[in-house]
């Protein structure tokens, strides 16, 4: 394969292929993790791993069930180990101890290996058109590398009719939440349900439309034609980026630059690509800072930029920057944007981290950290997970970036990652050396990050690192189940006889996030327990009994109350990531593996 780099791009790994397009909505819908309907609306089958994987490669080993030590695999009586091509261990998977036994890995067929390799082909062959088009990534490049198209009807309906009702549940849960933000908010950032109004904010820096551009692609994924059309025209007509007012540089990102990138790359509608390269020139004056990393609030108008408090910038914003930008600088053809993100990775990757650990806060104008406070939830969370990304995104050959994720995963675990008297793994924050014993709704993304680098790791650490994942995904599912209405704190503690509960009346409430049913998605689609189905149809269960109300749906300010009390908003996210994913099978791994560049 020749791999063709971005103009001008001198950093090693910066380089794009077409692979990385046809990934590209795969993890651009709008940041973190997600959807219920992965879990419901896939086959049993091991088509997508086997899309994912080259053809050299075996599926990843799976998780063992709950309360398996995490040790080398070992052989069942009577059932042999077996080592194939390359070194990689495989066993067979093993049933759920919660589920009757049941034989999960199935054989691909001569059908399904030529629908890849046809893929395979397209791959190729649009590189080679891109070559010859001579300028970065188009929508019609894109299209040659899907094995299905983006929108269809009813192929690949899966026969199990149980599965069908609850994909189509969650459509219908889509349609229900975005026709009532339709009807009281349009054109605003988020709906208030229970007052029928919209929601402008301040975080968006005087955008507007933040429910409608974070969920273009979901609404055409999901067949609703419609309702899309009705999004696409309100980008074209009234999206306005030329606010003026303070923003977040990284939800500006995450919502706007995420979801406009990702309309483009499954519509070919040129008015996204125009308004995200619009919209992307305004974000570059955030890097103008003594050491280019950029400062976390931004004036999109006036050009005056805002300061985070302290004067500091934090890692999970400006960490989070690295996938969309490096794709600026393809459709554009302008290498600023990869440039800036190399220099943020670079800083970071020679500075001194105190036992191997990325700080939270970093100054922008002395490149030092301001303070030793680490987490892998709030603050810190996507950082780490847009570095595995980016080296899956890079057809596995940005070999910085797997570097650092991997030198990070090993400093959490020695410094961070618990067991509680109780048996439940979790990550605790780690302040200059001391533990809080918190784990955060947030850093429950970490079960599926782990889970989907399991497979890169070193082959000793593999099973390792896939048990870790299932271990975190369980103590995540285990503060949903202890609460009386399934559904999880915003913080939950493992101290003074507590576990997997919040303790502290600010940590109860829930925002309708996704990074719970996220990790849920990837392990399901990892190992196929269908344990991590009915895990997320759990969910599903909550949130209609508790979080939707006659107007759209609401968080909740208690988990632990029998009696609710909303919070009246909609948070544009639980269109975009909660319910985003498939509504039918023709649309399998687009957005399905949202946010992930396999």
């Amino acid at each position: 394969m020749v791999f063709r780099k971005l103009p001008g791009v001198s950093a090693p790994g910066m380089g794009l292929r077409l692979s990385q397009k046809f990934v590209f909505l795969l993890f651009l819908s709008g940041l973190v993790t997600l959807c219920f309907g992965a879990l419901f609306f896939l086959p049993d089958s091991v088509r997508l791993k086997r899309i994912f994987l080259s053809k050299n490669e075996s599926p990843a080993v799976t998780a063992r069930s709950e309360g398996e030590a995490r040790d080398p695999p070992r052989k069942a009586a009577g059932e042999p180990l077996k080592v194939e091509a390359g070194g990689k261990l495989r066993v067979s998977r093993r049933p759920s101890v919660t589920h009757d036994a049941r034989t999960l890995e199935r054989s691909v067929g001569t059908q399904e290996r030529t629908q890849v390799d046809a893929v395979d082909g397209a791959r190729d062959a649009a590189t080679r058109d891109g070559k010859e088009g001579g300028k970065g990534a188009t929508y019609e490049m894109f299209k040659k590398c899907l094995l299905k198209p983006a929108l269809g009807v009813d192929r690949g309906k899966p026969a199990d009719p149980q599965t069908v009702q609850r994909r189509d549940k969650v459509r219908e849960m889509m349609k229900f939440a975005w026709d009532n933000y339709k009807q009281y908010a349009w054109g605003k950032n988020e709906l208030r349900p229970l007052t029928r109004n919209g929601h402008i904010g301040t975080m968006f820096g005087g955008l507007r439309g933040a429910s409608i551009v974070d969920s273009l692609d979901t609404l055409y994924i999901m067949g609703l034609t419609e309702d899309y059309q009705e999004a696409k025209e309100w980008v074209h007509n009234n999206l306005d980026l030329n606010s003026n007012g303070e923003a977040s540089l990284f939800e500006v990102n995450i919502r706007y630059v995420g979801g406009l990138l990702s309309a483009y790359y499954l519509t070919g509608e040129e008015v996204f690509k125009q308004k995200v390269l619009e919209l992307g020139e305004k974000l570059l004056p955030a890097f103008s800072t003594p050491t280019g990393i950029p400062r976390g609030v931004i004036n999109l108008g006036s050009w005056s930029w805002g300061w985070a408090s302290a004067g500091s910038s934090i890692l999970a914003e400006f960490g989070t920057l690295h996938l969309e930008f490096v794709h600026l600088s393809e459709l554009s053809g302008n290498p600023i944007y990869t440039e800036k993100v190399a220099n943020i990775r670079k800083l970071l990757d020679k500075i001194e981290k105190p036992h191997g650990l990325y700080p939270n806060f970093l100054s922008p104008v002395s490149g030092n950290w301001v303070q030793h406070h680490v987490s892998l939830g709030g603050l810190g969370d996507s950082f780490y997970e847009y570095l595995i990304k980016s080296y899956l995104m890079s057809d596995k050959t940005d070999e910085q970036a797997k570097r650092m994720y991997y030198s990070a995963l090993e400093a959490i675990e020695a410094n961070m990652v618990q067991k509680s008297p109780g048996g439940l793994t979790y990550v605790a924050e780690w302040r200059g050396g001391v533990l809080d014993h918190k784990m955060g709704h947030l850093a429950c993304f970490s079960g599926g990050m782990v889970g989907i680098g399991a497979d890169h790791g070193t082959l000793e650490k593999r099973q390792h690192y896939l048990d870790l994942a299932a271990e975190i995904t369980h103590t995540c599912h285990e503060s949903y189940s202890r609460s009386a209405t399934k559904l999880g704190p915003e913080a939950f503690r493992f101290d003074g006889g507590a576990e997997a509960t919040a303790t502290r009346l600010s940590d109860r409430y829930y925002i309708l996030r996704p990074e719970v049913i996220e990790s849920y998605m990837y392990m399901w689609r990892l190992t196929h327990d269908p344990k991590y189905r009915q895990w997320g149809w759990e969910a599903v269960e909550a949130l209609e009994k508790h979080c939707r109300v006659d107007s759209g749906y609401s968080g909740i300010r208690d988990v632990y109350a029998s009696t609710v009390s909303h919070d009246n908003m909609q948070q544009s996210f639980f269109l975009s990531e909660t319910l985003n994913t498939t509504c039918c099978q023709d649309y399998n791994f687009l957005k399905v593996w949202h946010r992930l560049p396999w």
